[in-house]
């Protein structure tokens, strides 16, 4: 189990370069232009980190970052379409994010995240996770076909609930914190800005994605959960 918590550390690490090169032409994220297409005529994303609501629940209008662009302007997969479901069916939708969703539901978390009353959550894209086996060959499978995938111990398990808090927050209210506690129990740093933050170091490539019980931030990095 320790071999494969290295293992994915190490390969987090590498993920960095790759996966913002493949989202973006800069490490930070970007405002204004290059934040996404209008969702619908009365609520599009800004491109710019808004002030804290109190609550940390976000508008469709809150979004920001350089790859909301890739995320349909309709559908169930569009932020419209996701504001109203909970935050694994509207991730489920959303092709930025198909390999968190098959991860999820191997380690039997669809349910507990889908239930929670008010979530923060640091989805990684896909790339992130590419970069991740491209570094490590079958790292993914070894975790998602575990004996005890399904179990809440599972390394998997915990490599995911280290990237959910469980109390929501904006970007404004994250960098205000400055530290979290994830579900899995380990810290999360932010750091950046409420226009360009960074989680454990990791850019945030599409951030105050609301839905229904959760806010989201795609990132550009699987984080790993320190070394117990």
């Amino acid at each position: 189990m320790r071999k494969i918590q290295r293992l994915a550390a190490v390969g987090a690490l590498a993920a960095v370069t790759a996966v913002v090169g493949a989202c973006s032409n800069s490490q930070q994220p970007a405002t204004g232009t290059q934040a996404s297409a209008p969702a619908s005529e009365s609520a599009t994303p800004s491109g710019e980190a808004t002030a804290p609501t109190g609550s940390g629940v976000t508008k469709i209008s809150d979004i920001f970052g350089p790859v909301c662009s890739q995320v349909p302007t309709e559908g169930p997969g569009s932020a419209q379409g996701m504001v109203n479901d909970p935050v694994v069916t509207a991730a489920s939708h959303n092709p930025l994010l198909t390999t968190l969703t098959k991860a999820v539901t191997a380690a039997n978390l669809v349910d507990t995240l889908n239930s929670a009353p008010a979530l923060t959550v640091f989805a990684p894209a896909d790339p992130a996770f590419q970069a991740l086996e491209a570094q490590h060959p079958g790292i993914l499978k070894q975790l998602t076909t575990a004996p005890d995938v399904a179990s809440p111990n599972s390394q998997l398990a915990k490599i995911l609930t280290y990237h959910v808090v469980g109390t929501r927050y904006d970007a404004a209210g994250l960098v205000r914190a400055g530290t979290v506690d994830s579900l899995e129990g380990a810290k999360i740093t932010i750091g950046g800005t409420a226009a360009a933050p960074t989680v454990n170091g990791a850019p945030v490539l599409c951030g105050n994605i609301p839905t229904k019980n959760a806010t989201v931030f795609i990132i550009g990095q699987v984080l790993s959960p320190p070394a117990s």
